[in-house]
């Protein structure tokens, strides 16, 4: 009798299995219903967002290959880390000019640029909102916030046109 049934390759865990960007992406590997020893090719770079197959194979005493296969997503889910820039929450005085110090970001998906919204009016006492935003290539958006205060420390100047004398 000649043996032309190809091993049964049964893939071990998830498949598909996931992986967020950036991890550490260890294989669960495969068996073979006939103990065969089972290789496996193919490679995942989990600094890259995409779609990655591993492929698994045995061959049997009578030279019958049986394969299977993995597919592995890796996913970006995490957003940007943004970092305000200098004081939080920041000071000005009243009348004075505010220059914003800005925010920086960090994604394992590459360079990303942070976007600000928000006004600070000094002409007018009270708290103001900062609103930095950052989106990575995966649409993950990460939001930060500085608080401006505009406070009013001077003392009033008193300024009279009359002259004053002074009486002993």
């Amino acid at each position: 009798m000649v043996d032309t049934t190809a091993p049964v390759i049964t893939v071990t865990g998830a498949n598909p299995a996931t992986v967020e960007l950036g991890a550490t992406y260890t294989d669960a590997g495969a068996s073979a219903d006939g103990g065969e020893t089972v290789t496996s090719s193919g490679t995942v770079d989990a600094s890259t967002v995409g779609t990655y197959i591993i492929t698994y194979s045995a061959t049997d005493a009578s030279n019958n290959t049986g394969t299977a296969t993995r597919t592995v997503n890796v996913v970006d889910t995490t957003a940007p880390v943004i970092t305000v820039t200098g004081d939080n929450p920041a000071t000005v005085e009243l009348g004075a000019t505010y220059t914003d110090a800005g925010a920086s970001a960090t994604d394992l998906s590459g360079d990303i640029t942070v976007t600000s919204s928000g006004t600070v009016d000094t002409s007018t006492v009270g708290t103001y909102t900062i609103t930095y935003s950052a989106t990575d290539a995966s649409n993950n958006t990460g939001t930060a916030t500085r608080t401006v205060n505009v406070v009013d420390t001077t003392a009033p100047v008193i300024t009279s046109s009359a002259s004053f004398s002074v009486l002993e």
